[in-house]
């Protein structure tokens, strides 16, 4: 009898050859797990104000994309996670106090004009939820950027004070306040303190930041290097300036640092691939938000500094891609 033989079928591809088990949805779908925690602090702290912010964006940037898709006869994307996350960043990027109207033109903005008109995931040039933020600031300065209540609403909006004076702990430090008029340290890193509804917790943040790191969906180098260089210019304007190197620690915990270092900073689209590319886009993230906090009119400048940097990453590539093999000992050749 005949024996059958197998028969192997090789797949055969282009480079690079790359194996990997991730997929989209199981990276967006980390991203938003390791946002909870922020998430679930901010709730705490602005209570019902927070979660309709979020249900707001969330359900407008998801709803936007599959509006899109099906008018376009496109493949429906909406289980992939993506637009639940631009709807959740732009969300902890908002404070509680936002009407929800600008909400859903922010996220509306974010998925059609700054994703869907590129071509979808993977073709925007810009981060999408920091993109419908941005536009909103552009749009809707004061209710971007105000952090007031109307009296007797605390049942609504936690810890966010007083109608005439919440200011976050970021703008006190810029009009010069003293240390004793300063929130405390360690409320900043907690996250009992007024800002947007994502920014106020450091260690929800790193907590987070943390996931994402042991999952391996981000490398240390952006968010690391975006930090240290923001550090060490703080010290070098403060020391020029004559100050105290107090205002740091603030700076440090205080506004979008974190939650743009570790989020969207490291957005895989909009930063560069290389390493090389990386750590000079990471530079260049630290000196544009240092340059914005100091000298600009408002206290923060993660939002803006991080879209440039997004402008920026094509050039960096350009000049950080790594020759291919060979192509050095040519060059050196025809030199010869």
């Amino acid at each position: 009898m005949e024996e059958k033989k197998e028969v192997r079928l090789y797949n055969v591809s282009s480079s690079p050859h790359v194996r990997d088990r991730s997929s989209t949805k199981s990276i967006m779908r980390d991203v938003v797990i390791a946002l909870l925690p922020a998430t679930a602090v901010g709730i705490y702290n602005f209570r019902l104000s927070a979660v309709l912010v979020i249900l707001t964006t969330c359900v407008t940037c998801v709803l936007s994309e599959w509006i899109w898709q099906k008018c376009m006869k496109q493949p429906v994307t909406t289980s992939d996670f993506s637009a639940l996350l631009t709807g959740l960043l732009l969300a902890l990027n908002l404070p509680a106090t936002i009407p929800l109207w600008m909400c859903v033109i922010g996220g509306v903005f974010a998925i059609i004009i700054a994703k869907q008109v590129f071509g979808g995931l993977g073709q925007n040039f810009m981060n999408p939820a920091l993109a419908g933020r941005c536009f909103m600031v552009l749009s809707f300065s004061s209710a971007v950027t105000s952090f007031t209540v109307t009296e007797g609403a605390n049942w609504m909006y936690g810890i966010a004070v007083d109608a005439t004076s919440s200011a976050t702990p970021l703008m006190q430090v810029k009009t010069g306040a003293s240390v004793g008029e300063l929130p405390n340290l360690l409320d900043m890193f907690l996250g009992t303190t007024t800002g947007t509804i994502g920014e106020t917790s450091v260690v929800a943040l790193l907590i987070g930041a943390a996931y994402l790191l042991v999952r391996r969906v981000i490398t240390w180098q952006i968010p690391v290097v975006y930090i240290c260089t923001f550090a060490c210019i703080d010290l070098i304007y403060e020391f020029a300036v004559g100050g105290a190197p107090y205002p740091l620690f603030y700076e440090l915990c205080g506004g979008g640092l974190m939650l743009g270092a570790w989020f969207m900073a490291t957005d895989y689209v909009t930063s560069p691939i290389t390493k090389k590319g990386q750590v000079i886009y990471a530079i260049l993230l630290g000196l544009l938000t240092a340059l914005f906090r100091f000298f600009g009119e408002s206290a923060e400048g993660v939002s803006f500094a991080i879209i440039i940097g997004n402008l920026c990453v094509p050039l960096i590539e350009r000049f950080t891609i790594p020759k291919p093999f060979g192509k050095e000992h040519e060059k050196k050749k025809e030199v010869a």
